[in-house]
């Protein structure tokens, strides 16, 4: 990739990070049973892996990290707010979840149990929905201003490969965070990929 003039004036990659928080945390979970993700500096370190993707002789310009979450209705997540949003160059969005329309099935009968039979309480539990559409909006609107040239995406949902397609027509390089046997047909179809497995420890809160 040829080296960009930014906005500052330098020559270099202007990288910018998306994550989607449950679902990043969650598969480094799966590899390492209470993994605790080092936030404050993430953003730079997958801006630095995705230059050694794409061109590791070029300047490499972090342009910031947005942070995707989803919070149960009046309780929201206060780490997001009030620790992940305070670190330079992050920026949190929330949703709150929605009520799922169905409740459980029994795995006998397969008959929905929305209303706790014994207490009256609603079974029918919660859902993410809205934080793939902020991601690919911003990832589209952020693009569309010029404020990077490369994105890391840190989601392993195939909804977004039409997002991928289209910002590849304006010539923005998405570099997705990869783990072994998910999201592999959205891997496929960005420029490159990392392999968070093998960087995990690079990731890591220090202790």
């Amino acid at each position: 990739m040829n080296a960009t003039l930014n906005q500052s004036g330098g020559y270099g990659i202007r990288v910018r990070v998306f994550v989607d928080f449950w679902n990043f945390q969650s598969s480094l979970r799966r590899e390492e049973g209470r993994f605790n993700i080092d936030w404050r500096g993430l953003g730079r370190t997958l801006t630095t892996e995705a230059a050694a993707v794409v061109d590791p002789t070029a300047r490499v310009v972090y342009q910031g990290m947005n942070v995707y979450g989803s919070y149960d209705p009046g309780n929201p997540n206060r780490f997001l707010h009030n620790t992940v949003a305070t670190f330079p160059g992050v920026q949190v969005s929330e949703v709150p979840r929605q009520r799922k329309r169905e409740g459980p099935q029994c795995p006998r009968c397969r008959t929905e149990i929305s209303t706790c039979p014994q207490c009256g309480g609603d079974m029918r539990g919660t859902e993410e929905k809205g934080v793939d559409a902020r991601i690919a909006t911003d990832m589209i609107r952020l693009a569309w201003i010029g404020n990077y040239d490369v994105g890391v995406l840190a989601s392993s949902d195939r909804d977004f490969i039409p997002v991928v397609e289209f910002l590849e027509t304006r010539n923005i390089k998405v570099i997705h965070c990869t783990f072994p046997e998910q999201g592999m047909e959205l891997a496929r179809t960005c420029w490159g990929s990392i392999d968070i497995p093998a960087i995990r420890d690079r990731l890591r809160m220090p202790t």
